[in-house]
């Protein structure tokens, strides 16, 4: 996104963004889910000291409270924020703007790593290619094993200046490929854009937004960090061309009590997943989908997933994309407990009528839920991933993932079945499907079952016996 703004201009009142409040329907940023539990690293990428501090210093001074590790990149020294300033030199400027985000950072975060790259200020994208190698090193350096741990914010490339755009767009290519979760923040947006420009059939989707709240602390670090920037924050003479850059029209907007962050179309991780809206109208238009009901192929394979059981009965089931519930059913004859879960309402609805038609399914039970972000509570013994994880993209499918693990009971099992032949429609294939979950630590092999049409693996916690093994055969 290219946009003329000057930062001299009032821009749009902070007053009016809060009478607006286009960020209260989005989706909250939940910290003791997101952060606490699943992240070990924080990486804030910015363009320019005080963007981190502007845009992120909240959750910075979040994740610090909670003892995540905090590394922010810095792409060019900000030395060009002045370029008719009579008092100071771009040498001298750059200097000073490093040590005021050193600074800032240890008001954040104390003892977090900052590293600054120097590249020329407002020359990102002529750079981009040393920008690239040296955030992907950067980046690297800090990934952890599991890369969903790892959380890569930077700001966001519709924000109207070039340098942001670029960086942006170096982010979210690099989260995609490494798998890790990435969101952007915006800055100039709140000076240049206006809140009628925001939300659902606008140029601006607000559903793409995630909000943080601020807690007390974190607010008051953040405060304490804005006025850490003075060459940004404050004149730097009287003279015509040290005037503040960011002046109090502008800083009122990172004086609130959330950030706001956008979270890219993919969601960090390529191809984005599909959504819910696709399957609804799949089924509106078949009234057996995918031949489950019709097709013998569909019945064998059933078959050969309720054989692959390593138990006679389990306590509690985890359904993942129950459909219309023609696993659902026969999972139901061999457990205590059933959990299946869909996002299609006309799927559950279908799943319902088989369930009533069955009888005798009282233990079973069929909930709406968009996976893997609105992933349920508790521990079950069996989980079933039957064609569904090839609907991810590559970020989701991680996450679905290590939830699943984190899910699993300590003797639990999972069984995942996928179609091997590749739809254009999908943005993954049983093969990286079944990858990753052969890669989850932790986790092994105890059964595969593999055809030209589909995979059928069995996965175990590493100290789980055979079935021979668990019935005193061997």
């Amino acid at each position: 996104m290219s946009v003329a703004f000057d930062h001299r201009e009032p821009g749009t009142p902070e007053s009016e963004w809060q009478r607006a409040r286009p960020w209260a329907t989005a989706r909250p940023l939940d910290l003791d889910v997101d952060i606490d539990i699943d992240i070990d690293v924080l990486i804030v990428l910015a363009a320019h000291p005080d963007d981190e501090t502007l845009g992120a210093g909240g959750l910075i001074a979040t994740a610090a409270l909670r003892g995540i590790r905090v590394v922010v990149v810095v792409a060019t020294d900000g030395d060009a924020s002045h370029p008719d300033s009579p008092t100071w030199p771009r040498q001298a400027l750059a200097r000073e703007r490093r040590v005021e985000l050193t600074r800032a950072i240890d008001l954040l975060a104390p003892g977090s790593a900052l590293r600054f790259l120097g590249l020329p200020d407002g020359q990102l994208r002529e750079h981009r290619k040393r920008l690239t190698r040296q955030v992907r090193s950067a980046i690297l350096e800090e990934t952890t094993e599991d890369p969903l741990r790892t959380l890569v914010v930077a700001p966001w490339r519709g924000d109207g200046h070039r340098d942001h755009r670029v960086l942006g767009e170096v982010a979210e290519e690099f989260s995609a490929e490494l798998g890790h979760r990435a969101l952007g923040y915006p800055i100039w947006f709140w000076h240049w854009a206006h809140p009628s420009d925001t939300g659902i059939g606008t140029g601006i989707a607000t559903e793409s937004w995630t909000v943080l709240t601020l807690g007390r602390t974190a607010h008051a670090a953040k405060r304490r960090a804005l006025t850490a920037h003075a060459t940004q924050v404050r004149p730097l003479s009287s003279a015509p061309g040290d005037e503040a850059l960011i002046h109090e029209g502008m800083r009122a907007h990172f004086e609130r009590d959330v950030e706001v962050f956008v979270v890219p179309a993919s969601g960090g991780g390529g191809a984005e997943s599909l959504a819910p809206s696709f399957f609804e109208d799949f089924y509106a238009r078949h009234d057996d989908p995918w031949g489950f009901d019709t097709r013998w192929y569909e019945e064998r394979k059933r078959a050969l997933m309720m054989a692959v059981l390593p138990r006679a009965h389990f306590r509690d089931v985890l359904e993942l994309g129950c459909a219309t519930g023609a696993l659902t059913v026969e999972l139901a004859t061999r457990a205590d407990r059933v959990l299946g879960l869909d996002a299609s309402d006309e799927a559950l609805a279908r799943a319902h009528e088989r369930l009533e038609r069955q009888g005798d399914a009282e233990h079973v039970t069929l909930e709406r839920a968009t996976l893997p972000s609105e992933w349920p509570e508790g521990e079950f013994e069996l989980i079933v991933m039957s064609e569904i994880g090839y609907y991810w993209s590559r970020s989701d499918l991680l996450d679905a993932a290590r939830r699943t693990v984190a899910s699993l009971s300590s003797d639990g099992v999972l069984v995942a079945c996928h179609w091997r032949h590749a739809v254009a429609e999908y943005p993954g294939t049983a093969d990286d499907v079944h990858a990753a979950l052969r890669d989850l630590p932790g986790l092994r092999l105890l059964a595969r079952h593999e055809e030209e049409d589909f995979f059928l693996d069995v996965l175990v916690h590493s100290g789980t016996p055979s079935v021979a093994r668990a019935a005193g055969l061997v």
